[in-house]
């Protein structure tokens, strides 16, 4: 069993970051690769940021123009107390970030949370006038379809009344057990990840509005309608990768991608838990490159 390495330290990958606003607020921002290259965006899960991504990053930035935001709520980007987070919300400032970069057309490679934003992008096409243009969507582990979302007892009590008491207790070591309990039992994040991941959470305050961000599980049957049937009835090519060891989004969601999605182009990773990019980078690029038709 050997833990998951890190390439990039999460002090560099917060060094080579910049920050853009949205709607008055800092939302930090990592770019990369050719300035003339295709753009690809990524769009990390919950509760983590961009730093998600560090393994992927030098062969993603090798082909594509790559912009990895850090949502608002999340990472080094602003966590405002009383914020209205929403998946819709975050939408916008995906497509907000991108007509400031001036972008036309976009690719988007997405884990969790992120899936649940980029099947709201998928669901705004066409797009207005001048919006920008998706034309492919790839997804990690996540809870695409909310009837066989299997959240860890922790988020569940997030999303209760409960929520801001727990969000005040959570320390390093609990949160450090549920985030080991969603990975395989063969690749378990390692201490430098666990930290990364937890100062992430801590910088900004970022505990307290855990309950608010939360509410995105409640989001997912509210909009499921809109957000499943963007990829059921999707015009553009889709991809999933997926963990199959994960408790909250693994085989069971693929089952179900399966019988919903037309022609689904999957990618099951045997023993690969919640988190495919840190655990299984070479496997998730392999099939991304594939899918891409890139060498």
């Amino acid at each position: 069993m050997a833990a998951v390495e890190i390439p990039v330290s999460l002090r560099e990958w917060q060094a080579a970051g910049s920050f853009a606003d949205y709607r008055g607020h800092r939302i930090f921002l990592r770019r990369g690769g050719p300035a003339d290259a295709p753009v690809l965006l990524l769009i990390h899960g919950f509760p983590s940021a961009s730093w998600d991504w560090e393994a992927l990053w030098p062969a993603l930035t090798e082909r594509w123009r790559v912009l990895a935001p850090d949502l608002i709520g999340f990472g080094f980007s602003d966590k405002p107390a009383h914020y209205d987070y929403s998946i819709i919300d975050q939408a916008e400032l995906c497509e907000s970030l991108l007509r400031v970069e001036g972008v036309s057309t976009y690719h988007v490679l997405a884990h969790d949370y992120g899936d649940t934003v980029a099947q709201e992008l998928l669901a705004r096409q066409a797009p207005a006038a001048g919006a920008p243009r998706l034309q492919s969507v790839a997804l990690l582990n996540g809870g695409l379809f909310p009837e066989v979302h299997r959240p860890l007892l922790t988020q569940k009590l997030l999303a209760s009344a409960a929520g801001p008491l727990l969000a005040r207790l959570m320390s390093r070591r609990t949160f450090a057990a549920s985030m080991t309990r969603i990975f395989g039992a063969h690749t378990p994040p390692s201490a430098e990840l666990l930290d990364g991941f937890w100062r992430l959470l801590e910088v900004n305050k970022g505990r307290q509005v855990l309950p608010r961000l939360i509410r995105y599980m409640e989001e997912r049957r509210q909009h499921r309608e809109r957000w499943v049937g963007a990829l059921v009835n999707s015009t553009i090519p889709l991809k999933l990768i997926n963990g199959e060891a994960d408790p909250i989004s693994g085989g069971h969601m693929v089952a179900r991608y399966r019988e919903l999605v037309p022609a689904p182009d999957v990618t099951v990773l045997a023993g690969i838990g919640h988190y495919p990019q840190c655990e299984a980078p070479d496997a998730v690029l392999r099939a991304y490159f594939l899918f891409r038709n890139t060498d």
